[in-house]
């Protein structure tokens, strides 16, 4: 952020942008409000946020404060303008951390897409992670979902259970559970004994898709 807002950095030669986890701007909620703030009031990072968002050949992700950013800035659906959804907060009134299931629908996601039909487990750590989608849930893209209705297998209680929602054009990714924090099958809380052999989880695969997305486009 602070080589954006200098203008040492303008993402022109960047082709994948990640908002990563945790707690941006003091470990308060809303405080992805905070981080928006130096986007929004700062004409150098606005502009080359904007910039990249408006090439085609560019991919995002953005998890758990990254994904509250994203959607706080409107940058997944920007075809929805205002009525663009943003994070509320758990339905439980508190932080939750836990780790869950979640299964992959078929979906648009560039990152994961290819795990469709799969049912993983994941690490998930937020106090506004509820997606509050009041349209049809087609107009979502939703790419992950929580495998139960109640709590806490749904731990804030997001419309249509949903984890993780993607751009129309399936490059642009956010989800509230942690991925990246379910790489290895040491960091699961549970993994059935016959993969434990494998280097990695199938998570993995979101990354190696992007790889492979990039360098078809000549990245």
């Amino acid at each position: 952020m602070t080589d954006l807002t200098s203008g040492r950095e303008t993402l022109e030669d960047v082709s994948m942008a990640v908002f990563c986890g945790g707690f941006s701007n003091s470990d308060v909620f809303g405080s992805a409000k905070g981080w928006a703030g130096g986007f929004l009031y700062n004409d150098k990072a606005k502009t080359s946020l904007q910039n990249f968002f408006a090439r085609k050949d560019t991919l995002s992700l953005g998890v758990c404060n990254g994904c509250q950013l994203m959607m706080e800035l409107g940058l997944v659906f920007p075809e929805m303008g205002d009525n663009h959804p943003k994070m509320h907060h758990n339905k439980s009134g508190k932080f939750e951390s836990t780790f869950i299931s979640v299964t992959i629908p078929e979906n648009n996601s560039v990152m994961l897409k290819s795990l469709k039909g799969t049912t993983l487990g994941v690490w998930a750590a937020h106090g506004e992670g509820r997606f509050v989608l009041p349209e049809a849930e087609s107009e979502y893209g939703v790419s992950a979902k929580y495998i139960y209705d109640e709590y806490p297998g749904n731990p804030n209680g997001s419309d249509y259970n949903a984890a993780a929602l993607c751009s129309k054009d399936g490059r642009h990714l956010v989800m509230m559970p942690h991925l990246e924090r379910t790489i290895f099958p040491w960091q699961n809380a549970y993994y059935p004994f016959a993969y434990r052999k494998n280097d990695v989880t199938p998570w993995m695969d979101a990354f190696v898709n992007a790889k492979v997305w990039l360098r078809n486009q000549g990245q």
